[in-house]
C-alpha cells in the first residue's frame, strides 16, 4: 500500500515488517495485515500537529476507518488474532517451517493481505468522495 498510495519512503514498508506472524511471531497478537492496516491508516491521514483542526480531523478519520476495517475483517474471517486465523503455533520453529513449506500461507495470509488491500482502497475512495462534497 505504501507504494500504491505513493508514500514513496521504504521506511513505511519496513514499519510493519515485525507484524509478520502476529507481532514478532506472537500469535496472540493481531494478524500482521490488521496491524499494518492500522499503521497505514494513521500514516495516510497524517499532517503536521501544528495544524490543530486538520490533525484532529485526520485522527478522527484514521480511527473511524480503522474501526470499519476491523469490523469488516472480523465479519469476513471471524477473528483478527494471527494464531486463530492460521491454526498453527509459530512459537515452535518446526511449526513455522511446516507452515511455510506447506504453502498454507497462500490460503490464509495471502487472503488476509488481499482483503486488506481491497478494503484500504475502498476506504480511500470513500474519503476522496467525502472530500469532494
Amino acid at each position: 500500500m505504501w507504494e500504491a498510495m505513493e508514500m514513496g519512503n521504504e521506511d513505511f514498508l519496513w514499519a510493519g515488517i515485525a507484524f509478520m506472524g502476529g507481532i514478532g511471531g506472537d500469535q496472540q497478537a493481531p494478524c500482521g495485515a490488521v496491524s499494518s492496516a492500522a499503521i497505514f491508516l494513521g500514516l495516510q491521514n497524517r499532517c503536521p500537529s501544528t495544524h490543530k483542526q486538520k490533525a484532529k480531523q485526520g485522527r478522527n478519520v484514521a480511527r473511524r476507518d480503522a474501526g470499519e476495517y476491523i469490523r469488516s475483517f472480523r465479519e469476513k474471517f471471524g477473528r483478527i488474532a494471527c494464531g486463530d486465523l492460521v491454526g498453527m503455533d509459530f512459537s515452535e520453529p518446526e511449526e513455522y517451517r511446516k507452515f511455510l513449506e506447506s504453502g498454507l500461507w497462500k490460503n490464509t495470509c495471502e487472503k488476509y493481505v488481499g482483503f486488506t488491500i481491497e478494503k484500504l482502497y475502498e476506504l480511500d475512495e470513500r474519503n476522496r468522495e467525502e472530500q469532494k462534497s
